[in-house]
């Protein structure tokens, strides 16, 4: 594909040139079918490509029409220009054939370009080498020669800056093409011009004297890249001073250069041959012949293409017709553009001339259910091929089909079918929109998500991911509302234990206050006095027993305002108990309450939501044209 562009002067990159995908495209869907494809055909797809998308983008928006139209017209210039006739002619680009002689055994090949503009050349080289790849590719890998590839003076087809179209190709072929056994050889006057990849893999080197100090270096360079071990100082001296005739052999496997001389030859020098010289050579010589134009393609972007004969005009069968059969009076009638995306899944063949009728019908329906809430309308769209008298709506083909897809005008040279079909009367039309719409009774519905538990349905577009998650969010907000519940119930009670905890709480803060109270009176009052009185001798028995025993009442009253302490502690811890027993009781009916709603938003089911007669209208049935081989 790139040496076709090359030749309407088009510099095409495969992965960002518009002009290189499109053509690359039709070749590949024309493959795709099987066909066979000419530039004459290549040019007509152009301007009407049997695709509708490019990526992701509508072909109409990636490359527009009034833009087709002139890569189009640069494309008709090389066919319509007379230079251009000598490439229809002649055998087809065949590496075996160009290589092999019928019975197996090798032959040279010379291929030669200087009568050709550099444009041609471009054209030639690259298409050639594309060849070669893609029978490279089907080839074993092999340590033996197989093939040999010779190009004399390949300056401006390898340059170190720009991109030609042979660019590619050609250091392909020098990675590559000795794992498969075909050997590369090209020779040029001036290192400078190649491509330092191409000199890197490079393995063996005939070097002869160089003129320029430039040439000089970027040899060494390229032999210093492919080997890693030369010795530049010794190659420079040894180039410097090679004489006529004599060149210095360098290869990878070898660490040291060999000098070596050519035989003497008789040759007169004469230049490259004219047109004519090649005539007289070429007649002499068994050059496998075609009376069929080549009309290939490569995996590797290059095509042979070729302007074939004008067809002759078709032969009718005898089931066809070259009139257009006559259909009902009212009935849209149309042609099947075989670029629509569904036309190849429905068998439509875009190179052909024949045309056999078909059905192509829009419907409108809906879906309606008052419980669910849904109302939701759907095109259906069909094409039934081929019809009979009495058309079957099971066996249409569901497509999505836009006005686009039925075009008005009919196409050049079409026969048309005859058919048993009633196509010339309404009432055929009219029977099958009815037997379409009983079709779609009985077996078309959509099915809602439900959850009856919580009493909500799907909606249109809504995923499962997403009818779950609104399920789980509707239960939590009725969990809420029968948590809500919960709060009369255990106010009441709550308030209650609140005010039991705080009495205690009061009483518990008045006895430990007496208790204390009582400790510190008896303390201060009764400790030491009997001891003092009774050392001192001043006082009689009976009275110090008074004073012991009231010391002794004082200290039980003590004791017992203790123990009632700890008894209204005991209430205190009553009353908190109570108040956590119900704390426990609403976290249990919280989580019954939650698990409850949790079980029920799991419930999901599907709910079939049928049709109804009255809910199917047939929009338009259409007589649609359809080409079939």
């Amino acid at each position: 594909m790139t040496s076709l562009l090359t030749l309407v002067d088009i510099k095409a990159d495969p992965l960002s040139s518009r002009e290189h995908i499109l053509l690359s495209n039709i070749i590949e869907d024309s493959w795709a079918d099987g066909r066979d494809l000419d530039l004459a055909g290549l040019v007509g797809q152009v301007l009407s490509p049997p695709m509708r998308k490019l990526g992701v983008f509508e072909i109409d928006q990636f490359f527009p029409p009034d833009d087709r139209m002139k890569l189009a017209m640069r494309l008709n210039g090389v066919i319509a220009s007379p230079s251009f006739a000598a490439w229809t002619e002649g055998p087809p680009i065949d590496i075996d054939a160009i290589t092999r002689t019928d019975d197996g055994r090798p032959r040279c090949a010379v291929i030669t370009l200087s009568h050709l503009s550099d444009e041609e050349r471009q054209f030639v080289v690259t298409l050639i080498l594309s060849k070669l790849i893609t029978w490279m590719r089907a080839q074993s890998g092999s340590g033996d020669l197989r093939l040999l590839l010779y190009m004399d003076e390949v300056f401006g087809f390898l340059p170190p800056t720009a991109e030609p179209p042979s660019k590619r190709p050609l250091l392909t072929l020098l990675k590559q093409a000795r794992a498969f056994g075909v050997g590369v050889v090209l020779s040029t006057q001036n290192p400078v011009d190649l491509d330092y990849k191409a000199l890197s893999n490079t393995g063996t080197w005939l070097i002869g004297r160089l003129q320029t100090e430039r040439d000089k270096m970027r040899l060494l360079d390229g032999l210093t890249a492919a080997s890693g071990d030369v010795d530049v100082k010794e190659l420079t001296d040894t180039i410097s001073g090679l004489p006529k005739r004599t060149f210095v052999l360098h290869e990878t496997r070898s660490k040291q250069p060999k000098v070596f001389n050519t035989r003497w030859v008789m040759s007169y020098l004469a230049g490259p041959l004219n047109r004519q010289q090649i005539e007289r050579i070429a007649a002499t010589q068994d050059v496998p012949t075609s009376t069929t134009p080549a009309s290939s393609g490569s995996n590797d972007g290059a095509a042979v293409v070729a302007t074939p004969p004008e067809p002759a005009a078709p032969e009718l069968a005898d089931d066809e017709t070259d009139v257009v059969p006559e259909s009902a009076s009212g009935t849209r009638v149309a042609y099947i553009d075989p670029a629509a995306p569904w036309a190849r899944e429905a068998g439509a063949d875009s190179r052909s001339t024949r045309f056999e009728p078909a059905l192509v019908a829009r419907v409108n329906l809906l879906f309606d259910d008052e419980k669910s809430g849904l109302r939701q309308t759907e095109e259906f769209e069909s094409i039934l091929h081929p019809i009979t008298a009495f058309p079957d709506p099971e066996s249409a083909l569901v497509v999505d089909y836009d006005d686009r897809d039925l075009r008005s005008d009919a196409p050049a040279e079409a026969t048309y079918a005859i058919t048993d079909a009633r196509i010339d009367l309404k009432t055929y039309f009219s029977k099958y929109g009815t037997a379409l719409k009983n079709h779609l009774h009985r077996n078309l519905s959509v099915d809602l998500l439900a959850n009856t538990d919580i009493g909500i349905y799907g909606r249109p577009g809504e995923t499962a991911e997403q009818f779950s998650q609104r399920c789980l969010s509707v239960a939590d907000d009725k969990a809420d509302i029968d948590a809500a519940k919960l709060r009369d119930k255990y106010d009441s009670k709550l308030d209650r234990a609140e005010l039991a905890l705080a009495k205690a709480e009061d009483r518990y803060r008045e006895i430990e206050s007496d208790a204390s109270d009582r400790k510190r009176n008896e303390l201060l009052s009764g400790a030491g006095s009997l001891l003092s009185v009774f050392l001192g001798g001043r006082k009689k028995s009976r009275s110090m027993a008074g004073k012991l025993g009231g010391i002794g009442r004082r200290r039980s009253q003590s004791t017992k305002a203790g123990q009632r302490l700890r008894s209204q502690e005991n209430r205190v811890e009553d009353a908190v108990e109570k108040i956590r027993a119900l704390e426990d009781d609403l976290a249990d009916d919280l989580n019954e309450i939650t698990a409850e709603w949790e079980t029920k938003a799991k419930n999901i089911t599907l709910k079939e939501i049928g049709l109804e007669k009255t809910d199917i209208a047939v929009d338009e049935i259409v007589l649609a044209w359809f080409p079939v081989k």
